[in-house]
């Protein structure tokens, strides 16, 4: 039995090493079989702007360019909003400036 699977094997070998016709190399090219893209599953999905108030039937990469750019409002608003008490320094810093060269200029 184990020497039949081995002369199986070889035969096979040899037929894979040299097609001898176009008919046969084009029967040892591997095809896709169910790869296609034609058989969902689940609801299909659309698009963010078609219906904004369902992440869940968006399409997966615009999901993700809304996540992050929700991410990235929520942190830069953060940012700003704690360390919004520095802005009436930088206003001195220019009025003082302003003061100095209207001074020299006299």
């Amino acid at each position: 039995m184990a020497a039949r699977l081995v002369a199986r094997q070889a035969s096979s070998l040899c037929r894979l090493s040299s097609p001898k016709s176009a008919a046969e190399a084009n029967q040892l090219i591997q095809r896709r079989g169910l790869s296609g893209g034609g058989d969902h599953h689940g609801p299909p999905k659309v698009n963010c702007w078609s219906d904004p108030m369902s992440p869940s039937r968006w399409k997966e990469e615009h999901f993700v360019i809304v996540s992050l750019a929700g991410w990235g409002t929520a942190i830069y608003s953060g940012y700003k909003f704690f360390t919004g008490g520095k802005k009436g320094t930088e206003e001195k810093v220019v009025e003082a400036t302003l003061q100095k060269v209207a001074e020299a200029s006299h």
